[in-house]
């Protein structure tokens, strides 16, 4: 229940500076260096506002508000508009002004969210839930409206980031995938990045170099180079017979009987997406430009095509020996902070793989 400021003094190490005991275990927290702001989420579904003092040995209480009605799970202070955003447990978006503390809103999603971006030119907010959905919502000032809807994973959406420059959304999953979503392009382009060996606890985003970072529950810290020409992932075609030997698949009971041979089992071939048998697709393969920087399975045929150069990886893996529960990335020192399962938290230079 306790929140701590950590201040690096002259010898290299931090020590705590504030040690503050909160009414209710803390969830989550968003603080604005330049108004040294720090908003901060409970599990009783009260967000509490504090201002920092400018040596950051003080907290002051500003005012709380009775945000939701259980966990809050994420905070977005949005200073050019004065609006503090949140999603629960409870499955409530909700906003509210940050100088009159007057809730301004709510949507409900249809299941508990816990990835939350804004775009502040559009005034669009994106809300990830566990359902494995993805909801755009169209802020007004007292109003919102539904602007659509994506659904590409197959678990729970764990965390998203939002690139307002190239207007490009990113969500990661319990189900080991990122996705790429392309909003500013509008031609729907989804692209699949798999790298995780467990779910994806956070991405965060390096503009200037056009680099995300991943972080998962596996420890890993994947750094994901944005700047190639990635292809979209095609979808599994249906088939009742391999599409490259026409060999019957165990439920297609009619060829199996009339040519008298035993059905095989289904696979797909992540390059072209044809149904295959196993014999079929025994090679395998990383496509790095769709997103695969593990081997998965090919067909023989797209094995062949695959040249060296398109094998070449885009992503480099690092071990942060700690499983991942929460990140926060420094774009403008190249900073980024882990903290893990473990209770501990790194602090880690990435200026030599995001540069």
């Amino acid at each position: 229940r306790t929140v701590r400021v950590w201040l690096k003094r002259d010898s290299g190490q931090y020590w705590p500076s504030i040690y503050h005991a909160m009414p209710s275990p803390c969830s989550c927290m968003s603080f604005n260096p330049e108004t040294r702001r720090l908003s901060i989420g409970l599990d009783n579904g009260t967000i509490s506002e504090f201002i920092l003092s400018e040596d950051y040995n003080k907290m002051t209480l500003v005012k709380s508000y009775q945000a939701h009605q259980s966990r809050v799970m994420m905070i977005l202070f949005v200073l050019e508009m004065e609006w503090v955003l949140s999603t629960g447990q409870d499955k409530n978006f909700t906003w509210h002004c940050s100088e009159s503390g007057q809730r301004l809103g709510g949507y409900r999603t249809s299941a508990g969210a816990c990835g939350l971006q804004f775009d502040v030119e559009t005034r669009h907010v994106f809300v990830g839930d566990h359902s494995g959905q993805v909801t755009i919502l169209k802020l007004e000032q007292e109003s919102c409206s539904l602007v659509t809807t994506f659904k590409g994973h197959t678990g729970g959406v764990t965390a998203l980031c939002w690139d307002p420059i190239q207007r490009v959304l990113f969500s990661g999953s319990s189900d080991h995938s990122i996705i790429m979503w392309d909003i500013g392009g509008r031609k729907g382009t989804a692209i699949e990045l798999q790298g995780h060996n467990d779910k994806v606890q956070s991405l965060s985003y390096a503009h200037h170099t056009r680099q995300l970072i991943s972080c998962g529950a596996d420890g890993g810290i994947v750094v994901w180079n944005m700047d190639v020409e990635r292809q979209e992932t095609p979808e599994w075609l249906d088939s009742d017979s391999c599409q490259k030997c026409n060999q019957p698949f165990f439920w297609n009971f009619k060829q199996m009987w009339d040519s008298k041979k035993i059905g095989l089992r289904q696979h797909h071939c992540r390059k072209c997406g044809k149904a295959v048998c196993g014999k079929c697709s025994s090679k395998r393969s990383s496509i790095p430009l769709m997103g695969f920087e593990f081997e998965v399975r090919v067909c023989d045929s797209c094995h062949e095509s695959i040249t060296d150069e398109e094998r070449a990886p885009t992503a480099t893996f690092h071990d942060s020996k700690h499983n991942i529960v929460h990140v926060h990335f420094d774009a403008t020192r190249g900073w980024l902070l882990t903290s893990g399962t473990d209770k501990v938290i790194k602090l880690w230079d990435m200026t030599p793989v995001v540069s």
